[in-house]
């Protein structure tokens, strides 16, 4: 039987993963990029850069990483009891019939099943809370970004992750994160709660 550390992975991704500057394409020569006069009316905006950096996304990310911290600690204190039984069943089965070998498989498959059972669902209940602490900061961000998009003249927005290259003076996106900081800088959460589903198949 093996796990994998899904828990960890989740936590490790966090709200959204730091990103780097704008892309800009380059031209043929590979050296210089596409530049140009700014358009006006038209802005840039990244929502994972206002996740990565803006305070509240941090803290948020922080928790994230604590709540599937410890998870995973439940987990492994809950596998650590049926992995040294399993080892002993491996030590002790040539010694055992058939039938005997038998029940002892079928019962450290159920534990090890329900234990799977159980890091799926705090899995999920990661996402879940993950999902739900971006929609919490979104929130937040909205009126910041409007504010921002008027105070800056705008006419359209658009994903700056989508912009292949060109001016990017009118990125607001470091403007939202500091208005967004004077806003908040810290949510609280809990890990949201699931109903659990079925076990997960599996043998030792």
């Amino acid at each position: 039987m093996r796990f994998d550390r899904t828990l960890m992975t989740l936590a490790a991704v966090a709200l959204a993963a730091t990103p780097g500057m704008a892309p800009h394409a380059q031209s043929g020569n590979g050296n210089m990029p596409l530049d140009g006069p700014a358009i006006a009316g038209v802005c840039m905006l990244s929502r994972e850069a206002i996740f990565a950096n803006a305070k509240v996304g941090l803290a948020a990310s922080a928790r994230l990483k604590q709540l599937a911290q410890q998870a995973q600690n439940d987990i492994d204190a809950e596998r650590k009891p049926v992995d040294t039984d399993i080892q002993a069943f491996r030590t002790q089965s040539a010694s055992l019939s058939a039938d005997q070998r038998q029940s002892r498989e079928q019962a450290l498959t159920q534990r090890m099943q329900a234990i799977q059972a159980d890091q799926a669902l705090r899995t999920r209940e990661l996402e879940a809370t993950r999902a739900k602490a971006m929609q919490q900061i979104a929130q937040y961000a909205q009126p910041v970004i409007t504010s921002t998009y008027r105070g800056k003249n705008c006419g359209l927005l658009l994903d700056r992750n989508a912009v292949l290259g060109g001016n990017m003076s009118n990125d607001i996106t470091a403007a939202v994160v500091q208005g967004l900081d004077a806003k908040v800088t810290t949510i609280s959460f809990n890990l949201e709660t699931l109903p659990a589903s079925g076990p997960q198949t599996g043998t030792p």
